[in-house]
């Protein structure tokens, strides 16, 4: 889903980036623990590709809208689903090359960095701390345990007030995300996003980006304010 975009740099004030299939890897884990959770609770498994759909959104919405579950068997699979994902978080994930280098870079010039994933702000802690990332972000924003705020829409707002708290300039944020549901939700609180192609959306979803990259060097070059040749 690439779009050559030569002109979007701009001097940003805080980057906000997501979690999953934008700095990690973590298809492996989730499908994984998604199939042992519907093994467990007596539901169909789907297929790998099917599963990939989960991977994003937050849990409990995706299963009432694509399984029809109720609010009661969606906590439910939710809690079981997080027995299996607390190992799978740190064994069936990885760091895409290049991130740590470009949070690494980001840090050196002085812009803040924070989360705004849909996973529960603690696991998404962890996970950070794990792979040596948490000295290179500012905040980890990220949902409620209890899922209360789990929309992008609601994490991204909460994260750029928790910023503001620390004193971050938030005037000219951009999201970094690979997800349709990071540009609705970063456009929500009037934030671009750039989506990055080594993620797991689609080419529709890319729809309302300021840009798509299809590199962490490209990404690299629209963060650090130089401009991206045609």
């Amino acid at each position: 889903m690439t779009l050559e975009t030569p002109e979007v740099a701009r001097n940003w004030s805080c980057v906000l980036f997501d979690l999953d299939g934008t700095l990690t890897d973590s298809a492996p884990g989730i499908t994984h623990s998604l199939e042992r959770m519907f093994e467990a609770i007596g539901r169909p498994v789907h297929s790998e590709e099917e599963l990939l759909a989960y991977v994003g959104p937050p849990l409990a919405v995706t299963l009432r809208d694509r399984e029809d579950f109720t609010e009661a068997e969606a906590a439910h699979a939710l809690e079981v689903y997080r027995s299996f994902a607390e190992e799978s978080d740190l064994v069936d994930n990885a760091v895409f090359p290049g991130i740590a280098g470009l949070l690494k870079s980001l840090a050196a010039q002085g812009i803040p960095v924070a989360t705004a994933t849909s996973k529960p702000e603690r696991r998404a802690r962890r996970i950070l701390e794990h792979f040596g990332l948490a000295d290179c972000i500012t905040f980890v924003g990220g949902a409620s345990d209890d899922e209360s705020r789990a929309e992008k829409a609601d994490v991204i707002a909460y994260t750029l007030a928790e910023l503001e708290k620390l004193g971050v300039d938030t005037s000219r944020p951009v999201m970094v995300g690979d997800r349709f549901y990071d540009v609705e939700g970063a456009s929500a609180n009037d934030v671009p996003t750039i989506m990055v192609e080594w993620g797991y959306g689609s080419p529709a979803e890319a729809k309302g980006a300021m840009a798509v990259v299809h590199s962490v060097d490209q990404l690299r070059s629209l963060l650090l304010g130089q401009a991206v040749a045609a």
